[in-house]
């Protein structure tokens, strides 16, 4: 197989380096005067008739916080832009916490979301990281209103979506949140040095690990308010961005990698205590791919399948590809298994021969069951985060999260 695809050559460093380059290039235009971020087209041009949503404004703010550290020319700017919207309009400085987002008009988007408050200590833990002014009070602020509002000390994990006005919580529990909730928690323990948020992030893997192993390493995605599992839920709808039908393998495998982190992390002297947690991860990922990966006779990672790994929705999706590129970067670091590296190579062949886009930029973030471009859930490219992530995971240490891995320089 050609050099450029396969982990640890020089070919495939310089491959990463210049989609990273590319990404970084593609992103400049996502600020609006106000600072919430624009939704991203094929070729980078704002879409302003759309939302401007405060996660897609998180995620762009940490993007530029790791082009601070990594050189990348005006990324101070891009970060800056991006808080003074999480200051600004993406804040309701009446009743606490971040919007939802805003409409094109300037319209508020109903409800607070768990998802979107994750994000917001994500961006706020990069931006300390990069120095860049207002940072620290917005982490701060963050974390607070996050603890009073989202996490359940008595449940050990965390609620889904509020009303504006923070007076009426959604029965809808749900673990995308908590799986963005481990990944903020896990940045803000290595940021802040306060542990109790590994702790909390911990607590949260234990829960998912049940579930999962309970259901064939297939995690169930949807619960009720006392934490039933909901496996018909949105089975009408199987497509939703954030809530499909059925199991979502993409999810398995970013999972196996958050779930590897804070096992390190967790364990830094103790690669026994760790191991079942590694154990557990790489089940995860396995059940994922041998489910998803060129599931139909043609290459990609199907959106989602049923609770016996049959495919459902068929389209593949851009992040399910990047965090398959992380995880299995990751697992052969730590396990040294040689099909972890197999895998690595061919999501860098997909990548490289599909899902970049070699004309506009970025990578499409929607093919069908036969690899051609559709936007019927994610049009256009929304933002950089998986993709831009998936250029940088490979070959810095897993057991810290990204940016502060990226910063202190703590490559493999």
């Amino acid at each position: 197989m050609n050099l450029k695809y396969q982990l640890g050559t020089e070919e495939n460093r310089k491959f990463l380096d210049a989609v990273r380059n590319d990404l970084l290039r593609f992103g400049h235009r996502f600020p609006s005067p106000g600072g919430g971020a624009y939704y991203l087209g094929d070729d980078g041009t704002p879409w302003k008739e759309r939302s401007r949503e405060t996660w897609i404004t998180c995620r762009m703010a940490h993007v530029y916080s790791l082009g601070v550290f990594l050189g990348h020319a005006g990324s101070e700017e891009l970060v800056d832009a991006a808080l003074k919207g999480l200051r600004g309009e993406l804040h309701d400085t009446e009743n606490g916490g971040w919007y939802a987002g805003l409409t094109a008009d300037g319209e508020i988007l109903p409800n607070k979301q768990c998802y979107a408050h994750a994000f917001v200590i994500l961006a706020a833990s990069s931006a300390v990281l990069a120095g860049r002014p207002g940072a620290g009070k917005l982490l701060e602020e963050a974390l607070a209103l996050y603890d009073r509002r989202f996490w359940n000390e008595e449940e050990g994990l965390s609620c889904d979506t509020w009303n504006t006005e923070f007076t009426v919580l959604d029965e809808y529990r749900g673990l995308n949140a908590n799986m963005h909730t481990v990944e903020a928690f896990l940045a803000a323990a290595d940021v802040t040095g306060d542990e109790k948020y590994r702790v909390r992030a911990g607590r949260i893997i234990e829960h998912v690990l049940q579930w999962a192993s309970e259901n064939n390493w297939r995690i169930p995605e949807h619960f009720t308010k006392d934490w039933t599992v909901d496996l018909d839920c949105n089975q009408d709808r199987p497509d939703d961005p954030f809530k499909p039908y059925g199991a979502t393998p993409g999810h398995g495998i970013e999972w196996s990698r958050l779930i590897t982190q804070w096992a390190l992390s967790s364990y830094p002297d103790d690669r026994q205590g760790a191991g079942k947690y590694l154990e557990a991860a790489e089940q995860l990922f396995r059940r994922a791919v041998t489910d998803a990966w060129n599931a139909d006779g043609a290459p990609g990672i199907v959106y989602t399948t049923d609770w016996e790994g049959r495919p459902v929705v068929r389209d593949r999706m851009h992040w399910t590809l990047a965090e398959a590129v992380n995880t299995s970067a990751v697992l052969y670091h730590v396990t040294k298994k040689q099909e972890y590296a197999e895998y690595y190579a061919q999501f860098m062949q997909y990548l490289d021969e599909i899902v970049l886009d070699h004309t506009n930029g970025s990578w499409f973030h929607q093919l069908d069951a036969d690899n051609h471009v559709i936007g019927t859930v994610w049009p256009g490219k929304s933002d950089l985060y998986h993709a831009m992530q998936a250029t940088l995971i490979p070959y810095y240490t897993a057991a810290v999260s990204i940016a502060p891995a990226v910063k202190n320089g703590l490559t493999i």
